[in-house]
């Protein structure tokens, strides 16, 4: 039954919000899993939920509206109990006035439900980066990069980034610092410099973020807790607006046909993606797959290309209840691939495959 599937789901985000450390979005979900057992606001609001409430993340959608109302300034009784103003928070007091907000701005919140969650998460670049610096040791050609479903775009800029972690370092140009725990060797090619030609994304529904308002719908799905991951946002949104990125608007199978239709002869196609695949349907994945591989097979020394990703495991044969992802690297001609490195959605830690 629905009802049954909303409260399991509830419970099994927040146990992914505790283990990857947002206790406050963890405790969240289970006042609202509660709530909605006893048939109070959460059920009247979500019960008649059309869509699988995982898949949906429904529970993630219900955070992010309440956490949209604390950041907007439309509710300063949420604002005040929230971590940001209220370090010292106890779901006791959280409760009541999410309750209370509930009740009385039913309307916003279901507005806000419409609207997947979209995190942009900026540490996948980290477990990307191995594969960008390889590529650019191995081949003396210029980049020209293609990202799918790259939600607001901010992994486009990978390269304007610096990393930092226990036991290796990149400097980059500018002050958004990505860290992380590292096991295993440092990247084997930490001093190549990538030349990127040209970057291009798609997304079915990106997020424009030189638009404040989307900007903050952007940032309301970041756990609110986690004032780092906060501060690399906002670090990554500034960037952005600085160096101009765009994403368009367009199914991701249809726009990489036409886009690998256009590729140049003279340089290295980088098609590259971060927890993505598993939101298309499984026909567009299959599309998507096969229409990498054609060009592959197409591909030449002059005109090589590559497939970088970052993907849950079972995707590409690993075990189905893993909950880990793996970054791939595949590249033509030839079509060796491997898997680089192994680490969580959020990427905090990363454990090395293949150095």
């Amino acid at each position: 039954m629905m009802p049954d599937r909303i409260v399991s789901h509830f419970h099994e985000q927040a146990g992914w919000c505790r283990d990857l450390g947002s206790p406050f979005t963890a405790q969240l979900l289970i006042a609202l899993a509660r709530d909605f057992k006893a048939t109070g606001i959460t059920h009247e609001l979500v019960s008649e939920w059309s869509g699988n409430p995982r898949r949906d993340a429904l529970g993630l959608r219900l955070v992010g509206a309440l956490h949209h109302a604390a950041l907007n300034g439309s509710a300063p009784s949420l604002s005040a109990i929230y971590p940001a103003e209220n370090p010292g928070w106890t779901m006791a007091t959280v409760w009541p006035v999410v309750e209370a907000y509930l009740k009385t701005q039913g309307d916003t919140v279901l507005a806000f439900l419409q609207s997947a969650p979209q995190t942009n998460e900026t540490r996948r670049c980290i477990a990307l980066l191995p594969g960008f610096l390889d590529l650019a040791a191995r081949h003396d050609r210029p980049m020209d990069l293609l990202e799918l479903g790259a939600s607001a775009g901010l992994n486009q800029n990978w390269d304007h980034y610096a990393y930092r972690t226990a036991n290796w370092q990149r400097p980059g140009p500018s002050d958004v610092v990505i860290s992380t725990e590292w096991t295993g060797p440092a990247p084997a090619h930490l001093s190549a410099s990538p030349t990127i030609r040209s970057r291009a994304a798609c997304d079915l529904n990106p997020l424009d973020i030189t638009d404040d308002a989307e900007a903050l719908q952007l940032k309301s799905y970041v756990w609110a807790d986690q004032p780092a991951r906060l501060a690399r946002l906002d670090g990554a949104i500034a960037l952005a607006r600085k160096t101009g990125l765009r994403v368009d608007k367009a199914d991701a199978a249809d726009w990489l046909e036409t886009q690998l239709s256009q590729r140049r002869p003279d340089g290295l196609t980088v098609i590259y993606h971060s927890v993505f695949l598993i939101y298309p349907p499984q026909e567009t994945r299959e599309r998507i797959r096969a229409l990498i591989e054609t060009a592959g097979a197409a591909a030449t020394p002059e005109a090589p290309l590559a497939w970088l990703c970052f993907e849950p495991e079972p995707l590409f044969g690993g075990e189905p209840a893993s909950g880990m992802m793996r970054t791939r690297l595949q590249t033509w001609p030839g079509g060796a691939a491997r898997f680089l490195n192994q680490s969580d959605g959020h990427v905090t830690s990363v454990r090395v495959l293949d150095a």
